[in-house]
């Protein structure tokens, strides 16, 4: 089966001469819950802004053999981009900033009230089309940065580190609405962490990276069923892959650099 993207040799060299990212090879199939995991520094982050073009690459490819394509040839990869931050517009209500990439694409108010209405019903945040980002949690506003990613139907969905900065309860939550919306709209989700509980629940695949620079050192399937929920967690199962990728990131913590 081909696989949604495929980076091929990627490097990553930064003005400044800093390779963030080496040799890195990562196909991810249609359907796959990935968790890119690793230490800050590793090139995590990075890695997730070449998928989305928003970094260019210095060598290698990234294909996308499943993707339509332009008049040009050039790929058009459905994307949906979760930062770490909400990156909400302060000035406009929860509608609008769900809004913004409909709009962006041409999408009239009228024919994109639908869309919203129904993404913001599937992150649990029905009835609040006219509030402010001021007026939210943050939980509740990482709600909104997601159903905004989901509103233009993307069959790959990006996530930088997006729970990161939430309280443990609200993370746990938000954990689970995301594998249910992954369930839900069959998609592809790329996740970037630091945390080995969070990737083990989530995914059924953790890519471990190691620096300097990036690069892959392990590949670890988590064969456990969805749905996952409490009893999962604190299942032996669950506690044996979370000593495996540990065992596995301290490996990639006291990597030694490669050479130049």
């Amino acid at each position: 089966m081909r696989p949604v993207v495929e980076l091929s040799g990627v490097d990553k060299v930064f003005s400044n001469g800093t390779t963030a990212v080496r040799g890195l090879n990562l196909a991810v199939q249609a359907g796959e819950f990935v968790s890119l995991l690793g230490p800050s520094g590793c090139g995590k982050s990075t890695v997730l802004r070449m998928i989305a073009g928003l970094g260019g690459i210095t060598r290698g490819t990234i294909g996308w053999p499943q993707a339509s394509h332009d008049a040009t040839g050039q790929p058009l990869p459905q994307l949906g981009f979760v930062f770490q931050e909400p990156t909400l517009m302060p000035w406009a209500t929860v509608f609008d900033n769900v809004y913004l990439p409909l709009r962006l694409k041409g999408v009239s108010r009228r024919d994109a009230g639908p869309v919203i209405t129904g993404v913001l019903a599937q992150v649990g945040l029905s009835g609040f089309e006219k509030s402010y980002p001021r007026a939210l949690s943050g939980g509740m506003k990482m709600r909104v940065s997601i159903a905004r990613a989901l509103a233009t139907s993307p069959s790959l969905l990006l996530m930088d580190e997006p729970f990161a900065a939430l309280d443990e309860i609200t993370r746990l939550k938000l954990n689970n609405d995301v594998l249910d919306v992954w369930a839900e709209r069959a998609l592809t989700v790329i996740f970037v962490t630091h945390s080995v509980y969070e990737s083990v629940y989530l995914s059924n695949r953790i890519v471990v990276m190691a620096a300097p620079p990036g690069r892959v050192v392990a590949d670890i399937r988590i064969d456990a069923p969805y749905p996952r929920d409490e009893a999962f967690r604190t299942s032996a199962l669950y506690n044996d892959y979370c000593r495996t990728v540990s065992a596995a990131l301290a490996d990639a913590m006291s990597a030694p650099p490669l050479a130049a």
